[in-house]
C-alpha cells in the first residue's frame, strides 16, 4: 500500500511539473512579452522532437482587435518594418549573383514558413550562447521571432532550434 501512495505521489508530482511548463506557443508569447489571450489560432508548424528538441516552430494568431498591436507599440524592443536584412534572410531567405541563403524558418521543401508581410513589426531574440558573432554565421541557430502583420491582424510566432 505504501508503494502505491508514493507512485501517486510521484505521478501527481510529474504532472503538475509538466502542466506548469506551459505550451510552445505559451513560451514563445511569453519570451515576446506579449498576451496572446484575445486571438484565435489559425496556423501551427511544429516539426521540434529532433536531436536535443531541434526543429522549427512557427504558430499563428488572428487578432479581431487591436490589443495585442497596443502591446507591440508599447514595447521598445518590437521594431517597425521594413525587416532588416538578417531577419528578412532568416524568414523569407535571399538569392543574389552569389547564391541563396535561408530561409532557414522553411518547410522540408525550404520554402518559407510565414507569407509575405508589407507591414508590420518584429522582434528577434537570439539564445544563442555564442552571441559574438554574427547570427548568420553560426553553424547552429537557436532564436525567437515575432512577426506583426498589421494589414491582416496576424501574429506568427516563430523559434528555430538546431
Amino acid at each position: 500500500m505504501k508503494k502505491l501512495l508514493t507512485l501517486f505521489l510521484l505521478l501527481t508530482l510529474l504532472m503538475s511539473l509538466l502542466t506548469a511548463c506551459g505550451t510552445r506557443t505559451d513560451n514563445i508569447a511569453r519570451e515576446l512579452g506579449l498576451d496572446i489571450s484575445t486571438g484565435e489560432e489559425f496556423s501551427n508548424f511544429d516539426d521540434h522532437g529532433g536531436f536535443h528538441g531541434d526543429g522549427t516552430a512557427c504558430i499563428a494568431y488572428r487578432f479581431d482587435d487591436d490589443t495585442v498591436l497596443e502591446e507591440i507599440k508599447g514595447s521598445s524592443k518590437w521594431n517597425e518594418f521594413p525587416l532588416d536584412d538578417t531577419v528578412r534572410i532568416l524568414v523569407y531567405g535571399i538569392s543574389d549573383a552569389t547564391g541563396k541563403r535561408g530561409p532557414y524558418l522553411g518547410d522540408d521543401e525550404g520554402n518559407p514558413i510565414v507569407p509575405e508581410i508589407q507591414n508590420g513589426y518584429y522582434l528577434l531574440i537570439d539564445r544563442q550562447n555564442d552571441s559574438e558573432k554574427d547570427i548568420l554565421d553560426r553553424y547552429s541557430f537557436n532564436f525567437t521571432l515575432g512577426l506583426y502583420d498589421t494589414d491582416t491582424g496576424t501574429l506568427y510566432l516563430c523559434e528555430l532550434d538546431t
